[in-house]
């Protein structure tokens, strides 16, 4: 009996997860009207590309931004109304896609 309510709720906590997860797109086409629909082409050289950073960066700007510890206008108030769940999700999306990342080698840093 304990083995299946256990199964029972590892499967409600799971579905749970995955329709949050499936809700990430969405929530991400306001970040792709400046970072780029696949996140590899911002609007401006000074908008990073995104698809593939590290998740855990990429929350940790985002809060930064909604807390106000990270200033930048628009990115402030795109970030004031994420809850948590949303960053973690949005993170985790936006880090699970197919990055041009520039690499800069440290050498140059170093003299």
């Amino acid at each position: 009996m304990k083995a299946s309510l256990l199964i029972a709720l590892l499967a409600v906590v799971s579905s749970s997860a995955q329709a949050g997860a499936g809700a990430a797109p969405q929530k991400a086409e306001v970040c792709a009207a400046c970072h780029g629909a696949d996140f590899n082409t911002p609007i401006s050289e000074d908008i990073p590309r995104l698809a593939g950073q590290y998740p855990d960066y990429l929350a940790r700007a985002m809060t930064d931004y909604k807390s106000g510890a990270r200033k930048n206008a628009l990115m402030n108030g795109q970030a004031e109304s994420l809850s948590a769940q949303d960053i973690e999700e949005l993170s985790a999306y936006i880090g699970s896609l197919s990055g041009k990342l520039k690499v800069i080698p440290l050498h140059r840093f170093i003299r």
